[in-house]
């Protein structure tokens, strides 16, 4: 996934796609890395105390995730852009610099987070150091310049859109990325009222994560699987319109399951919660009809199905089922109120979060990856190897491994911290030195370890994939 990977067979825009993906790989494995040493400081308070403290690493590694996330689309979007147009990027320039600009700024903040670790919290800290928001915790000159760079992707983007072809699926993405880009604006204004920040915060986040990025994942499902087993662009269009409906339906009334804690009515609760549980159902449903019509078509012109990139789809069919148990399963069960009340700031909402960001945006991203990888060298199809298996497997089985470690953990905590000794100060610290949520943590770490060792297969897959499968064709 680094320059040794060949990129002569392809164009230019598709070129700029490659070059988010590579820094996409990296900061992936960044955050898997602070992953595991803050999973480790649960086990060991004092390692690296005072050295790279916990909050420091938990930031980074929450922060490299939604970096490395966006760094992916943004390729993902420059690769399929000539396929769906026909057409290459109208900017291509402008779009090169950007990328160099928006590298050397997360270059700078990860840095910053790195050494500059603790002090006080002011206006000028605010506009250089961070902003103190989780998730989005860039300081503001980055966040400005996020949005510049944001603002040129897109207008490669839209104006491309209306020079060339003008498909569903393309149709979807671009005014997808607007709603994308407008909402990062929500979280850009700062109040002192706490409850009217984290509102303002919540849009960014939620919406971001249950709608806008949720129907960003089935357009690259929808062109991923035309492109890898010849599925009917009206088949996936159309569930991509239904998802479209849904996800922004259910994506902001979901919202609501983030309310119960801010004054907003009751009647948000079981909204919120109902329509939380609904956003990942139109994914499924669009792979399986998809499956359902190819499989049948295979069997009537008696061809033999071809998958034209193996690993590719083996992770898209994890995202289509991964998607629907961690952010639907896991997420409904802790956002009816009458569990939250109990589970709300426990290691349930972070088993939540590791198999719902996992199942439903780091897999079909890495599938994007393997489908960039096919089209730099350019194969005609491109089979799973062992470093491939292997990559799934051990990723997969970690992150599973990770989300029942924490529920376990969460289980605990509820159970002892929340009911029986009703949440004070005292029994939080009670609870965190009990065998099962001690035990829990050291399987999460174990797991971690384990998901780490499927990343190092997938980047030597990546790196390798591609000249295998050129020799196999010659």
């Amino acid at each position: 996934m680094l320059t040794s990977i060949k990129t002569d067979n392809i164009s230019p825009t598709k070129k700029l796609g490659l070059m988010y993906f590579r820094v996409a790989i990296v900061l992936f494995g960044a955050q898997l890395l602070m992953g595991l040493i803050a999973a480790t400081q649960f086990l060991i308070p004092n390692f690296l105390f005072e050295i790279f403290d916990f909050s420091v690493a938990r930031m980074v590694h929450i922060n490299a995730l939604v970096v490395w996330m966006l760094y992916a689309m943004i390729g993902s979007v420059y690769y399929m852009l000539p396929d769906e147009t026909g057409e290459e990027a109208v900017g291509l320039g402008l779009g090169k610099l950007a990328f160099w600009v928006l590298t050397a700024a997360v270059t700078v903040v990860v840095l910053v987070y790195i050494f500059i670790q603790v002090g006080s919290g002011t206006e000028t800290t605010i506009w250089l150091i961070n902003e103190g928001r989780e998730y989005i915790e860039a300081p503001r000159w980055a966040d400005i310049g996020i949005v510049v760079v944001v603002l040129i992707f897109y207008y490669n983007v839209f104006f491309t859109f209306l020079k060339g072809q003008k498909t569903g699926i393309m149709t979807v993405m671009v005014a997808n990325l607007l709603a994308l880009a407008g909402l990062y604006l929500a979280g850009m204004f700062f109040t002192d009222n706490i409850s009217m920040d984290q509102y303002w915060w919540w849009w960014v986040i939620h919406l971001w994560v249950e709608a806008t990025w949720e129907v960003f994942v089935g357009t690259l499902a929808a062109y991923a699987l035309v492109k890898i087993i010849s599925a009917k662009r009206e088949i996936v269009e159309m569930w991509l319109w239904i998802e479209v409906l849904m996800l922004f339906g259910s994506g902001i009334l979901g919202l609501g399951h983030h309310y119960f804690w801010i004054g907003t009515p009751e009647y948000w609760w079981e909204i919120g919660a109902l329509f939380s549980a609904l956003e990942p159902v139109p994914l499924v449903a669009m792979f399986v009809h998809v499956l359902y019509d190819w499989g049948k078509e295979q069997g009537i012109n008696g061809n033999k199905p071809a998958i034209m990139n193996g690993p590719a789809m083996a992770w898209i069919v994890t995202n289509a089922f991964g998607n629907f148990l961690g952010a639907g399963i896991w997420g409904f069960f802790h956002t009816l109120p009458q569990v939250n009340i109990y589970t709300h700031g426990t290691q349930f909402t972070a088993a939540h979060g590791h198999l719902a960001f996992f199942g439903a945006y780091a897999t079909i991203l890495i599938g994007m990856m393997y489908m960039g990888i096919q089209g730099a060298y350019g194969v005609k199809q491109m089979k799973a190897t062992f470093n491939s298996k292997m990559a799934i497997f051990l990723i997969t089985f970690g992150v599973i491994g990770m989300t029942v470690a924490l529920t376990i953990a969460g289980y605990e905590q509820v159970l002892v911290e929340r009911a029986e000794l009703g949440g004070g100060w005292d029994a939080f610290f009670t609870a965190q030195d009990l065998p099962w949520y001690v035990q829990a943590q050291v399987w999460r770490t174990i797991m971690g370890v384990v998901t780490f060792l499927g990343f190092v297969y997938l980047v030597l897959d990546l790196l390798t994939i591609g000249t295998k499968a050129k020799s196999q064709e010659v």
